[in-house]
């Protein structure tokens, strides 16, 4: 273990991705499972290059990512400046607070055949799915950042005769912006699967989802493997680009900190 800490991470990913490959392998080998049932990694690797030399995976992702990041930038275009409101108005906060609460114990599932009903785009009703589930973890997480500024911080702007605009662009931004890209990063893998709810409820020939539908009613586990590996790879791209813009925008942390 020792070693393996030493290593780089790129190192360790690799290591780790071979040994979940191996398992996977072992167990569908071993377990008795039948193929349709558990397929193997060789088995989803078929699959894979069938779908992919045919451009249905490819076609059905574009379209998902098509909603997707629009469901991300609508939520956070929307989260942020509420959840700016609502960490400098205590009123604001006591109005609309109860209700941001409760609407996160209805499930998106539940919220999301509604919109197909009101919404007679079949694009926007899965995009506002998105919206609406990463719209929370981004409010909570700008709320948290706004308040994290020390009072101090406001007394030295006052002090400087700094503007409404900025003690925001200068100082509480700033501040806040690790807060925020935590919790952007959460968002971003939240787009993913609020899309795909969308397209379970709003199936139309297009989309992840409809694949993993249609590939769950013919039986073909190996297709819903691809189609699971698929949008994990969706959600870590997503994942991996926030976190290269946090460190790019965070490299005065990682300058203070050595």
């Amino acid at each position: 273990m020792r070693w393996l800490r030493s290593q780089p991470t790129w190192l360790t990913i690799i290591i780790s991705f071979v040994l979940l490959i191996a398992a996977w392998h072992l167990l569908a080998s071993l377990g008795g499972y039948d193929r349709f049932i558990l397929p193997g990694p060789a088995d989803v690797w078929e699959q894979l290059k069938i779908v992919i030399a045919d451009g249905r995976l490819i076609r059905h992702t574009l379209v998902t990512a098509s909603e997707v990041v629009p469901g991300l930038l609508i939520g956070c275009l929307i989260a942020m400046p509420l959840g700016y409101v609502l960490a400098k108005s205590r009123l604001a906060e006591r109005l609309l607070s109860p209700y941001l609460i409760a609407s996160q114990a209805i499930p998106i599932i539940a919220i999301a055949p509604l919109l197909t009903i009101w919404i007679r785009s079949t694009y926007w009703s899965r995009v506002l799915v998105a919206v609406l589930v990463v719209f929370f973890p981004i409010a909570i997480n700008t709320i948290a950042g706004m308040r994290s500024v020390p009072d101090e911080f406001y007394d030295l702007m006052g002090s400087l005769k700094a503007s409404r605009w900025q003690v925001i662009r200068k100082l509480e931004f700033p501040a806040a912006l690790p807060i925020l890209l935590a919790g952007l990063k959460v968002g971003a893998t939240l787009a993913v699967i609020g899309t795909l709810v969308g397209e379970f409820v709003q199936p139309k020939s297009q989309g992840l989802g409809y694949l993993l539908v249609t590939a769950r009613y013919q039986f073909k586990t190996d297709l819903v493997f691809v189609v699971l590996l698929t949008l994990a790879a969706m959600a870590l791209l997503m994942y991996g680009m926030v976190a290269m813009v946090e460190k790019r925008v965070l490299r005065w942390q990682s300058a203070n900190g050595k």
